[in-house]
């Protein structure tokens, strides 16, 4: 019975919670003790982040605004050179990610909501580059531009990752929140999985570029609304989190041309019960490799590789808005075989590791902060 979708999955899980210890919160976690400490503040909703080598970060706000922020918390300026960005409901500055020549060209992308027109309540999200010199801007491109656009603040999706090779660029879309009879057709870019290259042009390889009434910047479909996206070390395989209904959030390792089901199967319901589509399986339509239910509003996504934590070697951390946590998923191959939730009470927005191995955290706040996750020595 679909009722039964709003039960915790029958998998092994621990808890952590927070105590005080000094000036730092501490974790007490299975394999070590965690300490929290707030690195900045004052960030309005911040969406991503990108180390620098400089050891400065580069952080989006939604509410439109990209910042450099030193690695003592000081919180520049915003950054000049932005194009026009709809800030209204889910939408507004999202995702931003580094070129991997990022030494020598200086290169940032960044996905937004992007008005129809000036002033436009009609949107969808883009994606465009630009060089980063004296905090500005430079010759902002757009590399693409999700079609169709439509009324509406939901959804948006949004996470950007390059292949492990960085030839390509992965761009995780969503489904508008009330365009679900859009996401099976390949004619659109609803509720889809796009790769490019880094120069917006479409990969000869992508799977529907000799299919009529297809987008040939398609990759996978069937996505509800993709938060998440990391490249697995081990494999270089792209891994994705999105968000189900009341229930059945998702991870999912995107496959050329592959279906993942939504809005015909899925582990959710409806927002107040009832059932969504026709249950849980459908042939020709793929299956998450884990699933949170009842929803944790997963968002930010990243696999585990440093020294701070030896134990969570290849570990996925994914975060939990509306489940104000950090969930960490330990990987055998392409399953999870155990689920440790560090309850951070807190929406946690994204996660990255940084060079020197400890645990970076967005907080989705009106005045958000930088969190860093560190070893108790």
């Amino acid at each position: 019975m679909k009722s039964l979708r709003m039960t915790f999955l029958l998998l092994s899980l621990s808890l952590t919670s927070l105590t005080s210890h000094a000036d730092s919160d501490i974790l007490k976690t299975r394999w070590a003790d965690v300490k929290v400490d707030t690195v900045a503040t004052g960030l309005n909703h911040p969406w991503g982040l990108a180390f620098l080598d400089d050891g400065q970060m580069l952080v989006s706000e939604r509410a439109g605004n990209l910042r450099l922020i030193a690695a003592d918390g000081t919180v520049g300026e915003p950054i000049g050179g932005l194009p026009e960005i709809k800030v209204r409901g889910q939408g507004g500055l999202f995702d931003i990610v580094l070129s991997p020549n990022f030494s020598q060209d200086k290169l940032v992308y960044f996905a937004y909501a992007e008005p129809e027109s000036t002033g436009s309540d009609i949107t969808s999200t883009a994606v465009a580059r630009a060089r980063l010199e004296n905090n500005k801007l430079h010759d902002v491109t757009v590399i693409f531009s999700q079609q169709p656009k439509v009324m509406g603040g939901r959804h948006y999706g949004g996470r950007l990752a390059f292949s492990a090779d960085g030839e390509f660029l992965f761009i995780g879309l969503g489904d508008h929140g009330h365009r679900q009879d859009d996401v099976q057709s390949l004619a659109n870019h609803t509720g889809k999985l796009v790769r490019i290259h880094p120069d917006g042009t479409v990969p000869k390889s992508n799977p529907f570029v000799n299919q009529a009434g297809a987008l040939p910047e398609i990759w996978s479909y069937g996505h509800r609304n993709i938060q998440g996206m990391a490249i697995q070390p081990e494999t270089g395989q792209l891994w994705a989190v999105e968000h189900g209904p009341q229930g059945g959030d998702e991870v999912n390792i995107p496959q050329a041309g592959l279906n993942y089901g939504w809005p015909i199967i899925t582990h959710g319901e409806q927002y107040g019960g009832g059932e969504v589509g026709i249950g849980f399986k459908k042939d020709g339509m793929e299956q998450p490799i884990w699933h949170w239910t009842p929803s944790i509003a997963v968002s930010g996504a990243a696999f585990y590789q440093g020294n701070q934590f030896v134990q969570w070697q290849g570990n996925l951390l994914a975060t939990g808005l509306r489940g104000q946590q950090l969930a960490r998923l330990e990987v055998n191959g392409s399953h999870i075989i155990h689920q440790e939730t560090l309850n951070l009470k807190r929406r946690i927005r994204e996660v990255k590791v940084a060079p020197d191995g400890s645990v970076y955290l967005l907080t989705d706040e009106p005045k958000g902060a930088i969190l860093r996750l560190s070893a108790v020595k």
